[in-house]
């Protein structure tokens, strides 16, 4: 059966710049295509395309996408236009704001929350496996 996937990465369909565990870019980051950050960003992000965050991840400073998985560290405000999911493992210490938000229960979030789009937050059950 074709189930729908969750997670918009998922899909294959795209291939992503990655930034691998380990790797530390300095600077501001500006792309219009996909992201998979596992190591350390030092700078501002303004990403076109969808985001997403590994459980190794760490950014420190302001980032924007059209959409986001979180699953690591951000130190700093994080803008969405569209959907963001905040995995178990996430820590964001800083403004969050969203069309629509589905948070993990555990994750932790220290700063305001705002979902644009006026829904409520979703909180859900991580049934994943952090990786």
């Amino acid at each position: 059966m074709n189930e729908p996937k969750r997670r918009f990465l998922e899909s294959g369909a795209i291939t992503p710049t990655f930034i691998g565990a380990g790797t530390v870019v300095v600077g501001q980051v500006r792309g219009a295509g996909a992201f998979v950050v596992a190591g350390t960003v030092e700078g501002d992000g303004d990403l076109g395309g969808s985001f997403s965050l590994a459980v190794s991840g760490i950014w420190q400073g302001n980032v924007r996408a059209a959409q986001a998985v979180i699953a690591g560290r951000i130190q700093g405000s994080l803008t969405v236009e569209g959907k963001l999911e905040i995995g178990v493992t996430a820590v964001i210490r800083g403004k969050v704001s969203a069309r629509t938000i589905a948070i993990a229960k555990g994750a932790i979030v220290d700063g305001e929350i705002e979902v644009t789009s006026g829904d409520p937050v979703l909180q859900f059950e991580e049934k994943r496996q952090p990786a």
